[in-house]
């Protein structure tokens, strides 16, 4: 998306603002996203999202091609599956580990290397629109220790790895 907004205008930087917020329809999550690796160098991600689509896989891969992002882990719901298989193949180009579950939140976490933790919770999906959007931007490391807490338990005890779920598909088909 072009901003006609400087992110500037709506959030302070990082290091001005432990927790901000935002309502708005001029930036998207992967603006966001950007923004903050900007700040804090090169970091690993986790995403959680109801579903993705290309234009926001196509910025991810833009983000992880230029080394800003070391590992992008990310957590789509079950029901967006029939879209997640269609963009299977650049998905697991980009990202580094996908998972489905009963999934409708929508947290994207960042540590960097230098060990910063970024907390954003978002009603944005992975995907591009022109609506308001809620923004809760944290720095504040207990947040962010317990969402990613939280993520992992969800990947490790209740989603499915996409790997899986392709391989089954695959096997089925050819049946």
């Amino acid at each position: 998306m072009k901003r006609t907004t400087s992110i500037s205008n709506i959030f302070q930087p990082l290091n001005q603002a432990p927790v901000q917020s935002a309502l708005t329809n001029e930036v998207q999550i992967a603006d966001i996203l950007e923004w903050v690796l900007q700040q804090v160098g090169e970091a690993e991600v986790w995403q959680t999202s109801f579903s993705i689509s290309e234009e926001f896989l196509r910025r991810l891969y833009f983000i992880t091609r230029d080394g800003q992002a070391t590992a992008i882990h990310l957590v789509l719901d079950f029901k967006a599956t029939n879209k997640t298989l269609h963009l299977w193949r650049f998905i697991e180009q980009v990202i580094t580990t996908t998972h489905l579950a009963d999934n409708h939140s929508k947290v994207l976490l960042v540590k960097s290397e230098a060990g910063d933790k970024v907390s954003i919770i978002t009603s944005q999906n992975l995907t591009r629109g022109n609506r308001n959007e809620a923004y809760i931007i944290t720095t504040e490391p207990s947040v962010f220790d317990k969402f990613l807490a939280e993520v992992q338990h969800l990947i490790k005890w209740r989603s499915v790895p996409l790997s899986t779920i392709i391989t089954q598909t695959i096997q089925s088909k050819e049946q």
